[in-house]
């Protein structure tokens, strides 16, 4: 089992800076590739970022691209989420999620259903 548990939400104007972070434990950190993933009201819970499992390959959601920054630290096991230049289209229950990444170490997955663990989710309000 993998446990996470998500820190750093909170309600903030349109334009500033939240960071986000994940703390995991339970098992060997390095062998699960981690995503952020978000969901609105009433909206399906959708794809943000994702890195791999040393940080060497990151993806974004087109609607984050150039705002948002997803990094790890597996000497803590914590992967973050530095969000920039925040609208109120990013308001969503945020979850970090892993995924046992050891068959294909390099892949970032975009589905929910392929990751193994959830955090219990943070919340984020941007105001306009």
């Amino acid at each position: 089992q993998v446990q996470l548990v998500e820190s750093g939400g909170g309600l903030v104007q349109a334009g500033v800076s939240l960071r986000l972070s994940c703390a995991a434990s339970g098992r060997t950190f390095s062998n699960y590739a981690m995503g952020w993933f978000r969901q609105a009201p009433g909206k399906e819970r959708e794809f943000v970022a994702g890195i791999s499992w040393n940080g060497g390959r990151t993806y974004y959601a087109d609607s984050v691209k150039g705002r948002f920054t997803i990094s790890r630290d597996n000497a803590k096991n914590t992967v973050d989420l530095q969000m920039n230049s925040l609208k109120p289209e990013d308001t969503a229950v945020y979850y970090c999620a892993a995924r046992d990444s050891r068959g294909n170490p390099w892949r970032i997955v975009t589905t929910t259903p392929e990751y193994d663990y959830w955090g219990q989710g943070t919340q984020v309000t941007v105001s306009s």
